[in-house]
């Protein structure tokens, strides 16, 4: 049975097994001509693929918001669980190239970052 998409989950910043061998999954997927999809901006302008993650200096500001409550009395039990709101798109088009994939345009409109080459384009 042959893969045809590489998947690591956004649990990479916190699961040591997947963050310690990152470089070597996307290594393994360039090789194996894989395109690859992972839940951690970091690397992709190092020839991962694409990102999908949620805005992290978003989840820090809710945080904030979050602890100012707390401390101004609030009960825990009486705050809402919060998610993420804002999500970032981070599309390497050198990789996508190089596995012979064609990226529609819609979905380069919606990224927040096309990475060409080396250099970068924020949306």
């Amino acid at each position: 049975m042959r893969l045809h998409i590489c998947i690591v989950l956004a649990r990479a910043r916190i699961d040591p097994l997947t963050f310690d061998y990152q470089s070597r999954i996307a290594d393994f997927a360039v090789i194996e001509q894989l395109p690859s999809l992972f839940g951690l901006r970091e690397g992709v302008a190092d020839g991962r693929l694409m990102s999908y993650e949620a805005n992290i200096a978003g989840l820090f500001r809710r945080a904030a918001r979050y602890v100012d409550k707390i401390l101004r009395g609030a009960k825990l039990a009486d705050l809402p669980v919060q998610q993420p709101t804002k999500f970032e798109l981070v599309i390497n088009l050198k990789t996508a190239k190089a596995l012979g994939l064609d990226i529609p345009p819609t979905l380069l409109a919606r990224a927040d970052e096309v990475i060409v080459r080396q250099l970068c384009r924020r949306a």
